[in-house]
């Protein structure tokens, strides 16, 4: 919760206006659904508390990506929504204990 609550306010900060949260059905769980321009934008995001395991990047594999981008189709239906075009983008945060909160944003992957 806290690391999409960093993501929401970094993108949001950065011009994206922030459309639905934890969007969930049977074929999974949508972080943050936003749009950016005509785009809409769903962003996966990935916390870790230290680098020990890897950046909060790297956890994101190729089948998480190929299911967001079924997702979002699913509630593009859902939501009878018809925008110019659908991206898939992942923000990673390292919130390290009572240490500094470093966010990266990925525009477009998968």
């Amino acid at each position: 919760q806290r690391g999409e609550t960093i993501a929401a306010r970094h993108l949001t900060q950065r011009g994206m206006v922030l459309l639905d949260r934890n969007w969930r059905c049977e074929v999974g769980e949508i972080d943050l659904v936003l749009r950016d321009g005509q785009v809409l934008v769903i962003c996966e995001v990935k916390t870790r508390t230290s680098t020990d395991y890897g950046s909060p990047l790297e956890a994101i594999s190729q089948a998480k990506a190929d299911r967001l981008k079924r997702l979002a189709f699913r509630w593009l239906r859902v939501h009878d929504c018809h925008p110019d075009d659908v991206r898939v983008d992942m923000v990673g945060v390292l919130a390290p204990p009572g240490g500094a909160v470093e966010v990266e944003h990925v525009a477009g992957i998968g």
